[in-house]
This record gives structure tokens, C-alpha cells and sequence, in this order.
């Protein structure tokens, strides 16, 4: 998983999976959107005003990672 965040137009995308070339994309809100690839498998997440939504310090964001298990 990757997630990047566009501090100048306030916007996260966070990528579960590789992203295909083609992806089929469905907003849940004004804000947000998921990327469907084939077999409609979730390969990503759009979220704008992210600061907002995600309570990020646009000039600090930052990310806690919880129970990950590293090899």
C-alpha cells in the first residue's frame, strides 16, 4: 500500500494495489472516489479536502502505521 498526498490541491490517493491501466472509477461523495480494476477489485482510494476528512496538517501530514507485521 502507498498513499500520497498533493499538499497544493489539499488531495490523498491511496493505493492498495498496482493500478491498471484501466480502472473503472465510482464517487461516494462529492469527495471521494474508489478505482475498480479487473474482477472489480479495489485498487485505490481518492479522497479531496483531505486534510479535512483525514484531520491531516496540510503544511505536516502525517501517517501512523498501526500492527504491521514487517519481514
Amino acid at each position: 500500500m502507498k498513499i500520497q498526498y498533493d499538499r497544493e490541491v489539499d488531495a490523498a490517493y491511496i493505493y492498495l494495489k498496482e493500478r491498471p491501466a484501466q480502472v473503472t472509477t465510482v464517487r461516494l461523495s462529492e469527495d471521494v472516489a474508489v478505482d475498480f480494476g479487473p474482477g472489480e477489485e479495489v485498487v485505490g482510494i481518492e479522497i479531496l479536502d483531505a486534510s479535512k476528512h483525514l484531520g491531516l496538517d496540510p503544511k505536516r501530514p502525517v501517517v501512523e502505521l498501526v500492527d504491521l507485521n514487517v519481514a
